[in-house]
């Protein structure tokens, strides 16, 4: 008896896979698959239009993409998108939720002028967070010795050479919220 041939399938549009529940300022990472040609990964509000972005990368020649989250707490949303007649279209959403940010330090509480200073620091771990050793009347923005929790949540910074109370943050710089200070821990350096 010959065999029957299988049905063919129609080929199936793009695929999104996502989390849907994520820490404010924390990167979101995406998979795609079946994407379009000029395809487009955006954060955006749900109401708002297509050309709307909080936040978009093209996704060229990936499959997985990641975007950082807004760093308000709040109801967003993960979107596909393609180009038709020149102007952005949704193809696929899924919802986003944030959560409140938090971040933890540690460092020793005391340490001499220019010696080495153990730190770690966990946070949403966004690709523009940073932990930074200042003095505390400092602006979220303030420069100082720091490394990225994004790359590595241990480092070791290099003590300033003038001795006083210091304050060791951690800063989330997120999307529609900019530099904002989610921990503090004060270091005496002597």
């Amino acid at each position: 008896m010959a065999q029957q041939p299988r049905p063919q399938r129609p080929p199936q549009g793009p695929s999104l896979s996502a989390p849907r529940t994520l820490m404010a300022g924390a990167m979101a990472t995406a998979f795609v698959s079946r994407a379009p040609a000029n395809a487009r990964l955006a954060i955006s509000r749900p109401t708002d239009p297509a050309e709307a972005a909080i936040v978009a990368a093209p996704l060229g020649q990936v499959s997985v993409l990641s975007l950082p989250a807004p760093g308000e707490v709040g109801t967003f949303e993960l979107r596909l998108l393609g180009e038709s007649e020149g102007k952005p279209v949704i193809l696929l959403r899924q919802p986003l939720l944030t959560t409140a940010p938090s971040a933890t330090l540690a460092a020793p509480v005391r340490v001499a002028r220019g010696n080495p200073l153990p730190v770690r620091g966990i946070g949403p771990n966004g690709d523009r967070d940073r932990v930074v050793l200042v003095k505390p009347d400092g602006p979220p923005e303030a420069q100082g010795p720091n490394f990225f929790p994004a790359e590595n949540v241990e480092s070791t910074l290099e003590a300033p050479a003038e001795p006083g109370t210091y304050e060791l943050r951690y800063v989330m710089d997120a999307p529609l919220t900019g530099p904002r200070v989610l921990a503090r821990r004060e270091v005496v350096v002597e």
